[in-house]
Parts: C-alpha cells; sequence; structure tokens
C-alpha cells in the first residue's frame, strides 16, 4: 500500500502526518530538529516503504531538513506555501493554520495533486559547496551594505562631510579617511597637499582633484552632536568601519574561493562564456541551477522558477500581465544581474534592452525582458553542454558589432 508523507517545518519541532491512499491518517510524529530527532524521523519513515518510493511533500526546497531527506534516499516534494495556503479552503472553512493540519494538507495534497508538483533533484557535492560558497557571499555582501547604510547614517549626526565626499562609504578610501580623520576637527588642518597625498596612498581614481573634494567636504551641513555625544559618535563609527573591514576581507577570501569553485565545475566554462558574466557571477547563475537540466524540465520552467517569465491574468473582460513573486529570488538577481552587464558590451543584448526602454518599460522590467531572453540561450547551451558563441546565435548576427 503506497502512503503519502506531509511534513510541516519548523524551527525547534516538525509535524509529519502519514496518510493511506484514502486520505485516512495512518501515524504522526514530531521529531525534534536536532541530530537525534532527524535520525528519529528517518528511521520512522523507513517503517513505510523503501525510501525511494516514499514521496514527503513539504513547504520548502532547501536546508539541513530537506539534505537528511534526500541523502536517507526519500523522494522530496517541495509545494510552495502560496499553493498550501490557497487550499486550506478545501479543508476548513475557517481557514485556520496548524502544524499538525498543514502537515495533512501537504500529505492530501500529494496524493491528489502530485503529478502537478516536481520532486527534488539533489545536487552534486560539487554544486553543494559552490551553492553554500556563493550565498554566504551573497549574504555577506547584503551585510556590508547594511552596515555602511548605517556608517552613513552614524555620519550624518555628527561628521557628515566624509558622507558627502565619497558617494560608497564602505569603499577603501571612505573606511581609510573616516578612520585618520574621525572628526571634523581632526580634518580642520586638511589642506590640498595633504589630500592629494591621501588619495595617491589610497589608490583613488575618482575624477575630481583634490580642491574639489576639499570644496565638497567644506561645504557639507555641520553635524548637531554636542562634545559628549560627539565622542560616543565617533566610537560607533570606528566600530562600524572595523566590522566593515572585516565583512570585506571574508567576501574577498569567499570570491578568490568561488572562482577557483566555478572554474573546475564540470560546465563552469558554459555559465562563464557569456558575456560580461564572469566567473562571481557565472557561479551565482550555476550554483542555483545545478547540474541536471531535468530538474527543470524546459527553458520556460526555467524562466518562471527565476521569475522573468511574467504571469498572465484573465478573467471575463478584465486581462492584465503580472510579476511573477513565487520564484527563486537569487537566481532571479543573478540572472538580471547577467542581462545588466551583457548589455554593456553585447549589441543584440543592447538592442533588446533599448527595444523594451522604447515601447515605455522601466529599467527593472527591461532588465526582466533581456533575462527572458538569455534564458533560452542559456538554456540550449546548458543542455548541450557548450560554450555561448555568438556567430551561432542567429538573432544575435543582425547586432553584431
Amino acid at each position: 500500500m503506497k502512503h503519502y508523507v506531509g511534513l510541516d517545518w519548523a524551527k525547534d519541532a516538525h509535524a509529519v502526518c502519514v496518510i493511506d491512499p484514502a486520505g485516512q491518517v495512518v501515524d504522526r510524529l514530531e521529531p525534534t530538529h536536532d541530530r537525534n530527532g532527524l535520525a528519529d524521523l528517518v528511521r520512522w519513515l523507513r517503517r513505510f516503504g523503501d525510501p525511494s518510493e516514499v514521496a514527503i511533500a513539504i513547504e520548502r526546497p532547501s536546508g539541513l531538513l530537506v539534505d537528511t531527506l534526500v541523502e536517507a534516499g526519500f523522494v522530496v516534494v517541495p509545494i510552495h506555501p502560496n499553493v498550501v495556503k490557497a487550499s486550506r479552503s478545501r479543508y476548513s472553512a475557517a481557514h485556520a493554520k496548524s502544524d499538525p493540519g498543514d502537515a495533512y494538507l501537504l500529505a492530501d495534497l500529494l496524493r491528489t495533486d502530485g503529478h502537478r508538483f516536481e520532486p527534488l533533484r539533489p545536487l552534486s557535492d560539487e554544486y553543494r559547496a559552490l551553492r553554500a560558497l556563493v550565498r554566504g557571499r551573497d549574504d555577506l555582501v547584503a551585510e556590508k551594505v547594511a552596515l555602511g547604510n548605517r556608517l552613513r547614517a552614524v555620519l550624518e549626526t555628527y561628521w557628515p562631510g566624509p558622507a558627502k565626499l565619497f558617494s560608497c562609504v564602505h569603499n577603501k578610501a571612505a573606511l581609510a579617511f573616516i578612520e585618520k580623520y574621525p572628526t571634523p576637527e581632526s580634518a580642520r588642518r586638511l589642506g590640498p597637499k595633504r589630500m592629494a597625498s591621501f588619495l595617491r596612498s589610497q589608490g583613488y581614481s575618482g575624477r575630481r582633484t583634490a580642491e574639489e573634494l576639499l570644496e565638497r567636504l567644506r561645504s557639507a551641513p555641520q553635524g548637531l552632536a554636542d562634545e559628549h555625544e560627539g565622542e560616543a559618535r565617533k566610537a560607533v563609527a570606528l566600530a562600524l568601519v572595523s566590522t566593515l573591514r572585516a565583512v570585506k576581507r571574508s567576501i574577498a577570501q569567499l570570491t578568490k574561493r568561488i572562482e577557483r569553485a566555478v572554474e573546475e565545475l564540470p560546465n563552469g566554462n558554459v555559465f562563464m562564456s557569456f558575456p560580461r558574466a564572469g566567473k562571481v557571477n557565472a557561479a551565482q547563475i550555476a550554483a542555483e541551477l545545478g547540474d541536471d537540466p531535468a530538474r527543470f524540465g524546459s527553458e520556460k520552467a526555467l524562466a518562471a522558477h527565476a521569475g522573468v517569465a511574467p504571469v498572465t491574468y484573465a478573467s471575463g473582460k478584465k486581462h492584465g500581465v503580472g510579476f511573477r513573486w513565487a520564484a527563486n529570488r537569487r537566481l532571479r538577481l543573478a540572472i538580471t544581474t547577467l542581462a545588466n552587464n551583457s548589455r554593456q558590451s553585447n549589441s543584440w543584448a543592447k538592442h533588446v534592452y533599448d527595444s523594451a526602454r522604447s515601447r515605455g518599460k522601466d529599467h527593472v522590467l527591461a532588465l526582466r525582458i533581456l533575462a527572458r531572453a538569455w534564458i533560452r540561450v542559456l538554456w540550449r547551451c546548458w543542455v548541450d553542454g557548450v560554450e555561448y558563441d555568438p556567430d551561432k546565435h542567429a538573432s544575435a548576427r543582425p547586432h553584431a558589432a
């Protein structure tokens, strides 16, 4: 007898429900999210048949819990939370949510609509390692931006000069300037010669002269903090500078590992061959796609997964096209980054982007249109295992430089 398993995951303990082909509950379990709890879950699930024949519905496609189940040989079927939310009315008029109830709902969705969902295909060890590196670096980059915003906010309360001087307060020159001149008083005797010397020491490549930068510094508004508060703000600013330096060092270290890892992938050269993809962006795409095109089935499915295929709404006389929210956001960012970079050097990509803008599309939508176009090409190269060749890209030939 075939059984269906629904698993509603949580931080500390999970709700698991097993039902039979008639939809009747066979058993329930609430394993804890620790080593012993996950081991107990795997042993308990094996009571219901060979792992390769036990399908488990869950709302999330990744994480330790999912990895544990996949490595144990179970068939894991991710079902998007929006599907679960929309299905609650089938089981309760009150739309009430409970962990055991959602576990049963997931199992029953697998029983009645399992043919609509694709089982999760495990990544190879190389791609799992790459994904860990890429996602870790992306999270650190986001943290760097957040810390930079906090630093700017602190500076604007007592020493707005550096925030006025540098458009990006977390770059090398800005951090060095704040460390050297952490208060308005410390920069009071700063003249053109000292400024020029400082800029040379930091390898400043901006277009403004030392005199122009000094004028911007002196034209900045005065901070409103008094002496005691100013000293406190200075301590906070220097602490943020120190933290930003550490985060940037970690990003640089991870970047080097990612660049080596993507070069060693069996099809890493495919992703790196696209215009201005580079190694990091290629690694971001590869980490989210994995090594098996069968995970998506077609380029249309891939476009939908990446969130660059629009959603059409049609009901009666109403018709519209909307943004696809249910998507892999990391993949969407990686693909749109490729699109944005490629239009700087590839004439076909520039033509697709410019055509979208000429039709009244804003920058973000034009990038998604270009990303959708690139996915058709990327899919073909990925499936065939060949590098991108502009000479074989028929649509690009009329726009070749």
